[in-house]
This record gives structure tokens, sequence and C-alpha cells, in this order.
């Protein structure tokens, strides 16, 4: 091998996988917080061509993925083979990132992996009095994450959109009766209700001619219900950022086969000194948009693994 082409081939290996800048730290902030529903949370970072993945899960029942697409990022050097991962603190990593905001300015933020030691690396590039510099400790992801593989039920989807603030005051609401939440499709008339039993009973509607302000989109073919703790229903809604609920915009349900939820919200992540370009249909352009998905499982309730377990006990003495 050549001289040069040692060079080439230590410059290339010492090169990072990814160095981006960003200019949007509190929108990024606002799209982690959603996802943050405990205090200590690790979190599972995936890096490819296409952008940045955050993943968290609890005990193999709520997944939520924080989707940051290369677009968010005014700069984005990908150099890595394959999709590097790796773990970190969640709340670490919010925190970090809050030394690095500053309320209504817009500042460059660099992120550089791996350092040295494997770190996450992040500088501030824009102030010329002063830089501000971190750095975080990664580790080896001990499980890699599960796969929650959502497949739709039929050929029409069982989906639902409810204005985000609307829902978050239901689910907040849905607390009281302290069990497991039964959200319920019906097509006829076309309507979403939420009911929780436990010390009591309570139940909101959402009928969709009745509430086209609120339930502002609906498709269902066929009745359908699923049982969701509710626990894991309130951590898709606990921590939707402020802006968003300002903005008020809709929050989208689906379920999928064997009752998995799947629980979409949409972050802005434009500059704070710009003004975001909103289409007449009040979407904002995707590019500035992170996109955050929940996935919850449904609730087996103990009655029906009971009357499973005795069924088996009955034939195994018959046998």
């Amino acid at each position: 091998m050549s001289t040069s082409a040692a060079a080439e081939a230590e410059a290339e290996a010492e090169a990072p996988d990814l160095v981006c800048e960003l200019d949007s730290v509190q929108g990024i902030v606002d799209a982690l917080t959603s996802v943050r529903w405990k205090r200590y949370q690790d979190a599972l970072v995936e890096l490819s061509e296409h952008g940045i993945v955050i993943i968290v899960e609890e005990t193999s029942c709520l997944q939520a993925k924080v989707y940051l697409q290369r677009e968010l990022f005014v700069k984005y050097e990908y150099g890595a083979r394959g999709r590097p991962r790796f773990g970190m603190s969640l709340g670490l990593f919010v925190d970090c990132l809050n030394t690095f905001s500053v309320p209504g300015k817009s500042n460059i933020l660099e992120l550089r992996y791996p350092g040295p030691d494997m770190q996450l690396l992040l500088r501030s590039v824009d102030s010329p009095n002063a830089c501000i510099y971190a750095q975080i400790r990664t580790r080896i992801p001990e499980t890699i994450s599960w796969d929650y593989n959502f497949e739709p039920t039929g050929a029409t989807p069982l989906t639902f959109t409810v204005k985000s603030a609307a829902l978050k005051e239901a689910i907040d609401d849905l607390e009281w009766p302290g069990s497991s939440i039964q959200i319920k499709l019906q097509p006829t008339p076309p309507s979403v209700i939420f009911r929780a039993e436990g010390h009591g009973d309570l139940q909101i509607e959402f009928n969709y001619y009745a509430n086209m302000d609120l339930l502002i989109a609906f498709s269902c073919d066929r009745p359908i219900s699923h049982r969701y703790k509710y626990k894991f229903l309130r951590a898709t809604t606990s921590n939707i950022p402020a802006s968003v609920l300002k903005d008020n915009r809709g929050s989208k349900f689906t379920m999928g086969r064997g009752g998995l939820l799947k629980v979409q919200h949409l972050v802005s992540v434009s500059k704070p000194s710009s003004i975001p370009h909103i289409e007449s249909a009040g979407y904002q352009q995707p590019s500035r948009i992170a996109y955050i998905e929940f996935f919850v499982k449904p609730h087996v309730q103990e009655d029906d693994e009971e009357e499973e377990e005795e069924q088996v006990n009955v034939v195994n003495d018959s046998q």
C-alpha cells in the first residue's frame, strides 16, 4: 500500500460517523421532551443518511420514536457505513441541549459522533464571544430495540385524528377512575369513545358530525374496541409541547393488528426568529417538522387470562 493510500485509509478510519448542525435547539428539546415520561430514562439513538431516530421503551409495552430528518439540519455530513447505534440517558441529553437554547434567539449547535472515547460531542459554533462545549458518554445498547411491526387490520384503516389540546384534556380527565382505558370506534354514528372504569365510570365521546372541529378526521368500517393501561396511554400525551397545544394541531390514532395502537404527533422545529411557512390547509412545511410516534400494546384483562387458564386445566383434566 502506498503512503498516500495508507494516509487516506487512516483519515477515513478517524473520520466521525456524523457531523451535523441545527439552528432550532428548542424545537429539538420540545420533540425529545414529548417522549420523556419519567425522570430516569435510557434512549437508543440510531444514525443514518436519512437522519437521526431516538427510541425509548417501557417494559416492552410502550415504545416511542422521535424522527429527526436530515432536512431539519442546516448541515448533515454522514460518513458511517451501515447504521451506528448507541445508548445514552435521554434526560441528560435534553438537559444538555437546554444549556444551548436561548429563548427567542436562533443559535447554531454542532453535534459530532463519535468522540475519542465514543462520546457524543456538542458545541456552539456561532457565538463570537464564547463557545459552549459538552460531551455525553454513550454506551453499547444492552438489547436491540423491539420491532413493533405495526400492521393494518384490513383494507380500511382504523384511524382518527383529534385536536391535540382536546385529546390531552380528555386523557387527563380519565385518570380519576384509576383503571385501564377502553378506546372504541364505531362507524354508525361515526364516533370515538374513551371509557374508564375503576373507582367510578367515566366516558368521553367524540362524535364526528357533532365535533368536527375537534375530531377532524375519522376512518372506520366496523365497530372495534381495545383496552390500554392508563399510564401507558397517558405517556403519549402527558408531555405534548406547549407549542403544539397552542397551534392546536391534530394527533393521529391508528389501531393495528392485535390492537396495537399507534399515536402520532407533529412538533415544529422552525427557527425562533423566522416565521414558518403555513399552507392554506394549516399544515407546516414537512422539512421543519419532527415526527413523534408512540406504540402502545393492548391491555389483556386478568379475567380473560384466568378464563384461558381454566380452559387449559379442563383440557388437561380430560386428557
